[in-house]
């Protein structure tokens, strides 16, 4: 590793980084008493307004944003909810403690506050809570260092990136407006980089066989460079790395009616040199989100095939970004953005960047 790169410490790079995007993303599957099974995602993100360049966020009149993006889904039922949130106010005690401690809320939301929280209440052990979830994860194995050594060279851009692959949830999700326990399986990703916007392509994937093997593998193009990789965790801790994937979408795409942006769903990833052959599918089409100009599908998969000779299955999570949109994007940008815009000088006039007082502090039932 080279002297400018430094390896990544636990805890201390759970925390925040003087860089210009950064994000602390969650996803998992989960399943209630009667054997319903939900879905969900949760990631906050921190960036510098001025560098990151996000062309719709270049007025916002902070230095540093966080904002954040969530889905949940209902599986059975075939229904989606997805929340962006283009500002999300982090409390003043967070990023404060040893351990990882994030208190934020979307003043936006016009029937009230939510309180949401990502804390890393004992070593690797976290709560997370939003609109739609309230949960406690504990990860069963040590994090895994992407690519290697945790800091992957997409050719023209570098990032920070690890995960925690395996992490044991219980806690509970809201369904039509009613709490209901759950238990399942979740994944963390963080992600830190000195990098700024493009019109990138990523096709991503985190794999949870029931073998207790996980998988993160993805294809990422930018300015025609591509970059492929997959990093495998095992149930002995070791950990292997590929750079020699394969991505073969499968025939069955959906079409978003909003954006006309077209989505292939269902994948065969190989790997030869671990003869890892495995077939993905969504649980549900529809799970498009919109970021002002940006769109991206985002939701959870059923995995089958083989993992080195042997028959395996499982769940995961796909995201993918840079797919085309027909979508003339103004409209949604003027209408959405420009309320948005009206209320981020609103706050910024009063000086209200900080939680209100009833919230200032972390509200952890």
């Amino acid at each position: 590793m080279r002297q400018d790169i430094k390896p990544i410490k636990f805890p201390k790079d759970e925390q925040a980084h003087n860089c210009i995007i950064e994000w602390w993303y969650f996803n998992g599957h989960l399943k209630d008493k009667q054997g319903n099974n939900y879905a969900f995602m949760n990631c906050l993100f921190k960036a510098d307004v001025k560098k990151v360049k996000i062309p719709f966020l270049t007025k916002v009149p902070i230095k540093i944003l966080h904002f954040s993006h969530s889905v949940f889904s209902d599986i059975k039922n075939e229904e989606f909810y997805p929340s962006i949130d283009y500002i999300s106010i982090i409390s003043e005690d967070s990023f404060s403690k040893p351990l990882l401690f994030i208190n934020y809320t979307n003043p936006m939301v016009i029937t009230g506050y939510t309180n949401c929280v990502i804390e890393e209440t004992e070593k690797f052990v976290y709560h997370l809570k939003d609109k739609n979830v309230d949960l406690k994860l504990t990860s069963v194995k040590k994090p895994l260092l992407v690519g290697g050594s945790g800091y992957v060279n997409l050719q023209t851009k570098k990032t920070y990136y690890y995960s925690l692959t395996n992490l044991k949830t219980e806690g509970r999700v809201k369904v039509k407006g009613k709490w209901i326990d759950v238990v399942g399986k979740s994944w963390m990703d963080h992600q830190w980089a000195n990098t700024s916007y493009s019109k990138d392509k990523w096709t991503w994937f985190s794999i949870q066989l029931n073998n207790e093997i996980e998988i993160i593998c993805f294809e990422y193009e930018n300015k025609g460079a591509k970059t492929f990789l997959a990093s495998v965790s095992y149930p002995d801790g070791r950990q292997e790395h590929f750079n020699k994937v394969q991505f073969i979408p499968l025939g069955m795409n959906w079409t978003s009616p909003k954006t006309k942006a077209t989505y292939p769903l269902t994948w065969r990833i190989k790997t030869p040199s671990r003869n890892i052959d495995l077939e993905v599918a969504p649980l549900i089409k529809e799970q498009e989100m919109l970021f002002g100009s940006i769109n991206y599908w985002e939701g959870p998969l059923k995995v089958t095939g083989s993992f080195n000779g042997k028959k395996a299955k499982g769940v995961g999570f796909m995201e993918l970004l840079g797919y085309p949109s027909k979508y003339n994007n103004a409209k949604y940008v003027k209408d959405k953005l420009e309320k948005f815009m009206n209320q981020v000088f609103s706050y910024a006039k009063k000086g209200t960047f900080n939680i209100i007082s009833n919230i200032k502090t972390k509200i952890i039932k």
